[in-house]
């Protein structure tokens, strides 16, 4: 059955073609083919508006907070960069690890938030956080054109030094695809890291986690090393060397940790405590630390032990163990196998607790 619209639309052209049929044939004299207009082509977008430096840091502040991260003993300061108005921020890994609590000042409104770990990936240094109560904040720009070209002049904007306020260092691009080795300045722990861009602005601690933006106030990257030294008793060096994850690479992990998709790599929601730490043995992996009261303590795992099995799954080295505790949670049950330090082998279930990001 046809719609009216259709029905219409049928009915006028039967219309046409009655009175074509009742009327004479029209005679078209034949002439020269008729030609075709090429059509213009549509203008190039304009060019993107380069800023001042002054400028690029007026547009880029707003959308930063300052971090401290608390891990009980010690205060680590950092920085995040602002996704969303209702508070989803991007810093890395290393300025939340081990915290306990992390607090959170926002650079555009002067408010202070705590906030909640969504989700990591340590192996990139990557993390991702959610401002408890926030709403309407100024959200960063993300570059569109992520093609970054050795020269492009940059700026990285952080809490430098850990004293609240923003701190701009300016420089350019010297190299891209580096693989550096970090080491944390908090607990001397190293981390190799690959595909970064290398620039020639002073990015000291408390600036991690921050935005490294192009001439635009784009962010192209989040500030993750440097060597310029926070003593300044030292000479600053000739010409720093500092380091950068690209933006697009950060916002793959972002996307996976909002989408709640864990990885071999990528860690979701809260993490879980076992509560020792381990090294490389030929058994499997060695205990050289229990924490008190922690679930592997209550276990009577003891240091000098070897893991050597994890929730059926045989372990044979530290990272056989690290990379299992990535896909777990707090209130999971797992089996765990060792031997003690008189080569018997004891096994019980563990349930592993909340524990700090590691």
């Amino acid at each position: 059955m046809t719609t009216p619209r259709a029905a219409t639309v049928l009915a006028v052209a039967t219309a046409v073609i009655g009175s074509l049929l009742l009327s004479a044939p029209t005679v078209h004299e034949s002439g020269p083919p008729a030609a075709t207009v090429a059509q213009p082509a549509p203008p190039p977008p304009p060019p993107p508006v380069v800023l001042t430096p002054e400028e690029v840091e007026a547009r880029v502040i707003p959308a930063i907070v300052t971090l401290v991260a608390d891990s009980g003993l010690v205060e680590t300061a950092g920085t995040g960069i602002v996704l969303t108005p209702d508070g989803v921020v991007l810093t890395n890994h290393h300025v939340i690890d081990g915290a306990l609590d992390i607090s959170a000042v926002s650079l555009g409104n002067g408010a202070a938030y705590v906030a909640d770990v969504l989700g990591y990936d340590s192996s990139r240094d990557i993390a991702v956080l959610r401002l408890q109560g926030a709403g309407d904040l100024s959200a960063a720009t993300l570059a569109k054109n992520t093609a970054v070209g050795i020269g492009d002049p940059v700026t990285a904007v952080g809490n430098a030094e850990g004293g609240g306020v923003p701190v701009a260092a300016r420089g350019f691009v010297t190299d891209l695809g580096q693989t550096i080795t970090a080491r944390s300045s908090t607990d001397g722990s190293r981390n190799r890291l690959n595909g970064l861009i290398q620039i020639d602005a002073a990015v000291r601690p408390g600036d991690s986690g921050g935005p490294l933006v192009d001439a635009t106030a784009a962010v192209i990257g989040v500030n993750t090393a440097g060597n310029a030294d926070s003593d300044p008793t030292k000479p600053a060096p000739a010409q720093p060397r500092s380091y950068a994850v690209p933006i697009d690479t950060a916002m793959t992990i972002v996307d996976q940790v909002r989408a709640g998709t864990a990885s071999a790599t990528v860690h979701i929601g809260d993490t879980p405590l076992l509560g020792i730490s381990v090294t490389d043995d030929p058994r499997g992996a060695e205990v050289l630390w229990v924490s008190i009261g922690t679930p592997a303590d209550d276990a009577g795992i003891e240091i000098g032990d070897v893991v050597t099995e994890f929730d059926g799954i045989p372990i044979r080295s530290s990272d056989d163990l690290s990379g299992l505790m990535i896909a777990r949670h707090p209130g999971d049950a797992v089996e765990v196998r060792w031997l003690d330090e008189a080569g018997s082998a004891r096994s019980t279930t563990i349930v592993l607790e909340k524990g700090p990001p590691r």
